[in-house]
């Protein structure tokens, strides 16, 4: 097909502090079309499936926009001649009409055929638009994400974080993405690694914004995945799809041995055993779609339901899932007149799970078999969405959307909150050997903490509008924006099971020093933990307001200048808010030169700013009441039974408190001075048609974090600082046990210096805190080429040359699978950082894509998608050395912190410093997924039947080492002999069947 595009996009001047540009449709819903008539002349568009029609008046120079429409099939007539476009969401068509003199072309745009990044001379963005068409000939997965990553510049985030298949744009980490449905933001910001969820077959199109999006766009680092739902039309039409993925089409997973010989002797054989689990599932949707009064009411509704089992088995435990919990969608569409539109989308996708625990009889291990139930619950995510939009076309020149929208999910909610055994505490004897932990008590295994009774579900609610409008002036085309919304996270307080943690050991035949106090040999004594989190409801309050313009400045040049305005609040579960950030000026600029004035070859350039919001889960860690209180005490036995001493003896060393379950004051939680957390982004690229069917691009992006901000949770270099300016009052326990700070910079912070109780804003010098600024940038190169399908075949592939570096990935940290953004360990201490800058966990050197869809015969199909890429750096990890003389107070908080520092631990005990990647990478993985469809002429070519095979040659390619070098204790370590062996590979071949009928 040729595709010629041309959707509006303007370039802004040059400054070097600012960043990049974005593109013309609002929250990327809708497209548009626009182009050149006779001067003055009048141009009629007709949506093919609702029959809706405008008429507008071309300007004097014959350039005309339809702007903010729905994705699909128009028709364009102007002077007597007729154009059949199809509009792709967040992208605009360009049409020209043949006047009788000759002085305009006619561009012939085929709506039929697929393409994925066509030359849209009108847009300065890095965009790639999906179809259901496209992804339905595809061997992809049947979730967002999945189809996200055939874009260029985007790599598949760690297996440990959110759902394991989240993608991670440009250097970005997984959690700094933003996902839309039908404009409405419904990014997870309780944690900000998932979205709500929807029927898969219920997708008409996504959109990939990789970079460069424009001032309409915000709170987001990474990149952003819009989804447009499909809606009815004038001609009913209905169909289902059933979907099967047995478990016998999957080959077995792999077992990863243990090579410390001491834990293999007391049966723990494997790191990771997997050969024994099994998956299977089946979804089926039926949907129907038509007019509920012709040319006036739409509608389209979707049901899903089907039932999928799991069963996965560990050494001594294992546990059965099974999941039947149906979802829907209904979209209605009211064309109140043919310049009034008005829309509701609604979306029902609680999930509803059964989760069964086991426990397998004394001494048999890795046994494959379910054992004795421990727990029989049910968990629940998800909820209800709607949204409803409202469009007017006031004039030929404005247009005016309105959007208000409101979620509501709960999060791993599980009946029955308490089990069985609720009323023992968490115990273990480990003085046999101190890195070793047995099971004793009568503490049920599968729960470790107990929930607030009285606090009801964790929920996730946002509230949300947008008002957003577009004004044609002559070669201007002006847009404006406001956005509000307002997130609330509830969160119920736990304490642990039976309301504490015993740890039981024995020294050996020397002494060890524990809790800062020598005990003898052959001593018997226990450490015991009290941790407590409090019950409430956290807010995150975000607004924005942005102007824009995209200028025409010639035929073939295109001016870009937006600016964005954003602001936004935390808020503790008292209403009080901890955190404000004002007046965040995100500026966007680009511009488009169509070269040849042919769209047939662009070059196109952006700079912008981005920022990104504070996730709920810092209120809840931060604001909310937790605490951690450490205890060592002499015993005489244990009660095996109970899990308790027999006898708790004389109490040794320090109590240690970390935190308290009172709020703390909120002016103590953050520095006054904040910067929040942003990016600037910088894009300079070009795309050439080489013929009729192929096109290739090449494109840079360098990526900078110019402000991070972290949770810093270390209180010796305020002690010293008090000490240095005289004031002997001060009393570091009375501080947060946290602080949101800029790493790297001079603390400013509401502090009880003379211990009155009314903390005074102080400054404290970055020096007395050891801490380096916050660094993280990308650097890549894309190249991708394309051929639309215009004969039943096209093809799509990308290489990408890229290198991520610096000290923090970002809002989560993979390497240690910590899912807490804004507050990961990457900052507590000094001592994490030392060794921490190289190349981050989402480095990937070289990464080659390559999918695509040919039409075999008149009846098949074949698909292919296939993806080479080298591997991601390898680390060492070990305990911070404790004995570093600056830790002060800090030492026995950091004694809590596992193997999760650069100092690395030899095989002869002797501790190192290492660097972030001093190991090397993991192997380079190859993928090949391949997919055959039927689609017999028999059934009029309704019916279809599709296979899938995914990694067809059953690569088993490392795609993760063991990375600790040290087990035990911060106090007592011992090396890992498991250090760098594999611990995690590729899935393994599988297999999935589809059947679908259309009527």
């Amino acid at each position: 097909m040729k595709l010629n595009m041309h959707l509006k996009r303007s370039a802004l001047s040059v400054a070097l502090t600012l960043c990049f540009a974005g593109t013309l449709q609002a929250q990327s819903a809708v497209g548009s079309v626009f182009g050149q008539t006779a001067a003055n002349g009048t141009v009629t568009i007709e949506n093919l499936g609702t029959g809706t029609k405008r008429d507008i008046n071309a300007a004097a120079d014959g350039r005309f926009t339809f702007s903010q429409l729905a994705p699909g099939n128009y028709r364009v007539t102007s002077n007597g001649v007729t154009r059949d476009v199809s509009v792709k969401v967040g992208t605009g068509t360009q049409v020209s009409f043949a006047q009788a003199s000759g002085t305009f072309d006619a561009i012939t745009v085929s709506a039929d055929a697929v393409r994925i990044n066509p030359i849209d001379v009108s847009s300065v963005e890095s965009t790639s638009v999906f179809s259901a068409e496209a992804i339905n000939k595809l061997p992809v997965g049947r979730e967002i994400s999945s189809v996200a990553l055939l874009a260029p510049g985007t790599v598949r985030g760690d297996s440990g974080l959110g759902s394991g298949n989240l993608a991670a744009f440009s250097g970005a980490s997984v959690a700094e993405n933003g996902y839309y449905i039908n404009g409405f933001d419904v990014t997870n910001m309780r944690n900000q690694l998932s979205y709500a969820d929807l029927p898969f077959d219920a997708i008409a199109e996504e959109q990939v914004k990789t970079g460069g999006y424009g001032a309409e766009y915000g709170r987001s680092l990474g990149g952003v995945i819009s989804l447009v739902t499909k809606r009815g039309s004038n001609q009913w039409k209905g169909g289902a799809t059933m979907v099967y993925s047995p478990s016998w089409g999957r080959e077995k997973g792999r077992d990863v041995d243990n090579a410390n010989a001491d834990e293999v002797a007391t049966g723990v054989k494997y790191l990771a055993y997997r050969s024994d689990n099994r998956a299977n599932s089946w979804t089926a949707d039926i949907w129907g779609a038509g007019p509920i009064i012709k040319d006036k009411l739409f509608a389209f509704v979707m049901l899903q339901g089907g039932r999928s089992t799991s069963d996965s088995y560990g050494r001594t435990t294992s546990n059965h899932i099974e999941d039947s919990s149906p979802s829907g969608l209904v979209k209605l569409d009211w064309n109140i007149t043919d310049s009034h539109i008005l829309e509701f989308t609604g979306i029902y996708n609680r999930n509803k799970y059964n989760l069964v625990e086991y426990q397998n009889p004394a001494g048999a291990n890795y046994t494959g078999q379910h054992g004795t139930v421990t727990a029989d619950r049910d968990i629940e995510n998800g909820g209800k969405i709607g949204i409803l939009k409202y469009t007017g076309y006031f004039t030929d020149n404005f247009t005016l959307s309105a959007q208000a929208g409101w979620l509501r999910s709960v999060s791993g909610y599980a009946t029955p909150e308490s089990l069985p055994g609720g009323n023992c505490p968490r115990a273990f004897d480990s003085r046999a050997n101190p890195n070793t932990t047995t099971y004793i008590g009568c503490w049920n295994q599968s729960q470790t903490f107990i929930r607030d009774t009285k606090a009801g579900p964790d929920q996730d609610t946002r509230r949300a509008f947008r008002i957003d409008g577009e004004w044609v002036l002559g070669d201007h085309t002006l847009r404006f924006g406001v956005d509000d919304e307002k997130y609330t996270s509830t969160h119920a307080g736990q304490v642990y099971t039976g309301g504490e943690y015993w740890r039981h050991y024995r020294t050996g035949a020397t002494s060890r020093t524990v809790n800062g106090v020598v005990v003898a040999p052959n001593t018997n004594y226990a450490r015991r933990w009290d941790s407590r989190t409090t019950t409430g409801s956290y807010d995150v309050k975000n607004s924005a307001y942005y102007l824009e313009d995209s200028w025409k400045v010639t035929d073939s040049l295109l001016l870009y200048i937006g600016l964005r305005n954003e602001a936004f609040s935390n808020f503790n579960s008292d209403g009080e808010k901890f955190i404000e950030a004002k007046d965040l000026v995100a500026p966007r600029l680009g511009f488009s030169w169509d070269v040849m004035g042919d769209s047939t070859f662009k070059v196109f350039g952006n700079a912008g700013r981005y920022y990104i919001p504070i996730a709920t889960n810092t209120n809840i860690r931060a604001s909310g009441g937790e605490v951690l209180i450490e205890d060592f005490y002499y015993t005489t036995g244990v009660d095996t039974a109970t899990g308790l001493p027999t006898a708790v003896g004389a109490h040794f060393g320090p109590t240690n408190v970390n935190g308290s379950l009172a709020a703390p004051d909120p002016r103590t939680l953050t520095v006054t001075d904040l910067k929040p957390m942003y990016q600037d982004e910088f894009i300079l690229g070009f795309q050439k048609q080489l013929n009729n069917n192929w096109t290739m691009g090449v494109k840079g992006i360098y990526r900078e974090i110019k402000s991070g901000m972290d949770d810093f949770c270390s209180h010796q270099g305020f002690v010293d600082w008090a000490r240095d300016k005289g004031y002997t009052n001060f009393d570091y326990t009375e501080m947060a046990g946290c602080i949101t700070i800029n790493p790297g910079r001079d603390i400013q912070l509401a502090i009880d210096v003379d211990g009155s109780g009314n903390p005074t804003v102080q400054t404290v010098p970055a020096r007395y805190f050891n801490l380096p600024e916050y660094r993280r940038h990308y650097k890549g190169l894309e190249f991708s080429f394309e051929r639309s399908a215009n004969d039943g075949f096209y093809f799509n592939g990308s290489y990408t040359y890229s290198m991520s570096k610096g000290n923090a990935e970002g809002l989560v940290n993979s390497t240690l699978e910590q899912e807490d953004p804004g507050a990961t360990q990457d900052f507590d201490n000094f001592l994490f950082e030392d060794g921490a800058f190289g190349y981050l966990p989402n480095d990937r050197r070289h990464v080659l894509k390559l999918f695509g869809s040919m039409k075999v015969g008149q009846d098949w199909n074949v698909g292919l998608n296939m993806l080479i890429q080298s591997g991601r750096p390898v680390n060492c990890q070990g305990y911070i050395p404790l004995t570093d003389p600056r830790l002060g107070v800090d030492r026995s908080g950091l004694a809590a912190y596992g193997p999760s520092s650069f100092y690395c631990l030899a095989p002869n005990g002797s501790r190192y410093l290492s660097n972030r990647g001093a190991y090397g990478r993991t192997p380079w993985l190859k993928t090949l997924n391949l997919g055959v469809s039927y689609i017999p002429s028999w059934a009029d070519k309704k019916l279809s039947f599709k296979l899938d095979v995914f990694n067809l040659l059953n690569s088993n390619g490392v795609t993760e080492y063991w990375e600790t070098t040290a087990r035990g204790s911060s106090a007592s370590p011992v090396y890992d002999n498991n250090f760098l062996h594999p611990v995690n590979y590729q899935a393994p071949r599988s297999l999935r069947f589809m059947a679908s009928y259309e009527f």
